[in-house]
């Protein structure tokens, strides 16, 4: 194999999780259930949103995308984890790992865009309650939500074109369960500071840029929430953030420390990378059902609705 040609390389070993096969197999189930329990979850989420005419409000038309981008995020790691972890050979082929390097890396960013324009809408809805309909028109929700697709892809696609150029060497194993851009930087044996260069721009420009719309909106947010008199109006305003914020503190805790820190294929990478890759995408459904009245009443109509069809 001669060294300084990618295209001698053909595959990569992706070696994050347990080598136990005992490990392996109750690994497999576990992520098994936590994948099919996403797919579940996330999808009664859209299902009830489109369905019940109480929610086709700004707020839970973000949060049906929101739903459909975890089903794309969780389903670009998750399905080839789950083939490794019953697979002898964990392999992955290079043009593979670069497409999951590009959706790894364009997923995360369009979760951080979207979750920015839910700080947004809530900021529109809690300090500027009567021109909220106004101000969160239709054709504005589906710009921001195109929007944010389209700056997170360009953002991806420009990295990926980068690492295109990356000549590989002979030592092919990933410590991690997937591929993602800080992963392949040690085996090259090309320069790659100018890749390591351009993810640290747009990881901070990406985060920095979210992160300021999110902190600007809760900042006006939280000083609104304290200047109402009554106690039952500060908890139902405060109520109406406590799912977003909690989904914010999830992602953005996991992924910016795993986007930041050397790749080492350490325990804490791992865990971090399973945090925001494969656990966020279940809770996320959950943390908005569970915390909101309108969904889960939603919830209980649909169900009610879909026995009744049964009858």
């Amino acid at each position: 194999m001669t060294t300084g040609n990618h295209s001698s390389i053909t595959e990569f070993i992706l070696l994050g999780l347990s080598a136990d096969p005992h490990i392996q197999a109750l690994l497999f189930v576990l992520f098994l259930k936590i994948y099919v329990l996403t797919l579940l979850g996330n999808l009664l989420i859209i299902l009830v949103i489109h369905t019940d005419s109480n929610l086709h409000t700004p707020m839970y038309f973000f949060l049906s995308h929101l739903s459909f981008q975890d089903l794309f995020y969780s389903s670009v790691t998750v399905p080839k984890m789950l083939e490794n972890l019953l697979s002898q050979r964990k392999v992955i082929s290079v043009e593979g790992c670069m497409a999951q390097v590009f959706f790894v890396f364009a997923t995360t960013g369009i979760e951080a865009c979207l979750l920015s324009v839910m700080a947004y809408d809530r900021y529109a809805a809690i300090c500027h309650p009567l021109l909220y309909r106004q101000v969160m028109r239709k054709q504005l929700c589906v710009r921001l939500v195109w929007g944010s697709w389209v700056v997170a892809f360009l953002n991806a696609l420009i990295n990926i074109l980068l690492a295109l150029d990356l000549d590989f060497c002979e030592v092919q194993t990933i410590h991690h369960y997937s591929c993602e851009l800080p992963s392949l930087f040690p085996l090259s044996c090309s320069d790659v500071s100018t890749n390591a260069a351009m993810l640290l721009f747009s990881a901070l420009l990406h985060a920095i840029g979210t992160c300021l719309l999110i902190f600007f909106s809760y900042t006006r947010i939280v000083s609104t929430i304290l200047s109402i008199s009554s106690t039952t109006g500060r908890s139902k305003a405060f109520s109406t953030c406590s799912s977003h914020l909690t989904a914010v503190i999830l992602f953005y805790g996991s992924a910016i420390l795993r986007y930041l820190m050397p790749t080492s294929g350490s325990p804490l990478e791992l865990i971090l990378s399973i945090q925001y890759s494969v656990i966020t995408p279940l809770v996320n459904p959950l943390i908005y059902s569970l915390k909101n009245k309108e969904v889960k009443a939603a919830l209980r109509r649909t169900i009610l609705k879909y026995l009744q069809c049964l009858r």
